[in-house]
């Protein structure tokens, strides 16, 4: 027999009351176990006659003994009993014990109520999606650019040239730490150097000599070096220069994208792929605006433990990023400056808005009666398959389908939600 007490913040107490034969016979495997271990001068470990073992085991030890070996089965009781499933570890208490029965506590946190506010007719604002000739121009020019073979230039450099120079740095005639290199390529206009340096070279020549003077910004991090003038002498070694291929049909068809074979093709083809990303952009924006407007439209007392395990879960995603790149998370959290549990609170706004919207998507997907089939399981392991590029036989071996039906049924509840929007378009 059990019984369930809500409290605050979503916590509440299951008691598990355990009496008659059941209780007995926990005892008398209880007071078996803690017989084996007694040792009695003048008895052999284990062959402790009962009678005189009762002299040496307390009844309380018995009982305390009988529920730490039966408490997890009893929990399990418990809650299959009033069909609740925790979110915090249980913890355990004893109450009302006695030879007759007893009163197994266990007090944990469930999955808060949600107060379900107005989720139909909402807006769904899209932004207007436009693609303009400038935007069209920019893009193939980048395509260009990609393409683009490297010249060296006989005469003088131009913004967006590459020079390869010889530099050093002089204060008040003497050369200063940190200002001179050889063979450095220096992209004119890139802004690598401090104002006034890269402006001096354009127009110079492969073998032109410069003394440029200059003067370093007020807040440079050097203290020896803020404020200062200086002249930096600088050899031109080389001039290099990006050449664009011409816009022309052998270009549309060096590109190598399908049914492009002309210029016009491939205007076509690139105005069309940017109209996709922007309204694919819009309407990603769309859906999680509606996902903010319903999760803040609900009543949600989320409690910390939850969202404490999810600030964990986004952390540990974004360490596992950083080693796909090689990067070491101690040292990513040492550049910082920052400890883990420094990263971990950052992530505490992120991590109760992401419970906000789950759990009023799972209550309105409760609320409308959706189902999950097993076409759908099916298409959500084939989908899954797809973006691991493993196979769907590989998939079911480490993801069940109860792992995959809530968010199943959450996106559900979200295509429900935005099927009942009102949409605008601007």
């Amino acid at each position: 027999m059990a019984e369930w007490t809500l409290k605050e913040h979503s916590e509440g107490e299951l008691v598990v009351t355990i009496s008659g034969e059941e209780w007995k016979k926990a005892q008398e495997k209880a007071f078996n176990k803690v017989a084996k271990n007694v040792t009695i001068k003048g008895f052999r470990k284990g062959s402790v006659p009962r009678n005189v073992l009762r002299k040496y085991v307390d009844d309380t030890q018995i009982r305390y003994q009988a529920v730490e070996d039966n408490a997890n089965a009893w929990l399990a009781l418990g809650l299959k009993e009033k069909e609740l499933e925790p979110v915090s570890r249980p913890s355990l208490d004893v109450r009302n014990m006695s030879g007759d029965s007893v009163d197994v506590v266990f007090i944990f946190t469930v999955e808060p109520e949600v107060k379900l506010g107005e989720y139909k007719n909402l807006p769904y604002h899209l932004e207007k999606t436009e693609v303009s000739e400038e935007d069209l121009e920019h893009e193939i020019n980048q395509m260009r650019d990609r393409y683009a073979e490297v010249e060296t230039v006989d005469g003088p450099a131009e913004k967006g040239d590459t020079v390869n120079i010889d530099y050093e740095g002089f204060k008040d005639g003497v050369p200063f730490d940190g200002g001179k290199a050889d063979g450095y390529n220096l992209v004119l206009g890139s802004g690598t150097f401090i104002p006034g340096f890269e402006d001096q070279l354009i127009g110079a020549s492969a073998g032109e000599e410069k003394e440029l003077n200059l003067t370093f910004p007020e807040d440079y991090g050097s203290e020896e070096l803020a404020g200062a003038a200086v002249v930096f002498k600088v050899r031109v070694n080389e001039v290099k220069r990006r050449v664009l291929p011409e816009l022309d049909d052998d270009f549309a068809k060096d590109i190598n994208a399908p049914g492009v074979e002309t210029v016009e093709d491939l205007r076509k083809t690139v105005r069309e792929r940017l109209e996709n990303n922007r309204k694919a952009e819009a309407e990603r924006k769309a859906d999680e605006q509606l996902l903010k407007d319903v999760a803040a439209a609900s009543e949600i007392d989320v409690p910390e433990v939850m969202i404490e395990e999810e600030a964990n879960n986004i952390f540990h995603q974004f360490t596992s990023q950083l080693a796909q790149y090689g990067m070491n998370p101690d040292q990513y959290l040492k550049m910082l400056g920052q400890s883990e549990s420094d990263l971990k609170a950052g992530y505490h706004e992120d991590a109760e808005r992401n419970l906000r919207v789950r759990l009023t998507l799972a209550a309105i997907a409760r609320a409308e009666g959706l189902e999950v089939t097993e076409e759908d399981i099916e298409k959500e392991y084939a989908a899954v398959a797809e973006m691991y590029s493993s196979t769907v036989d590989e998939i079911k071996s480490v993801l069940s389908p109860d792992m995959l039906k809530q968010d199943i049924l959450n996106q559900k509840a979200h295509d429900f939600v935005k099927e009942n929007a009102q949409r605008t378009e601007e």
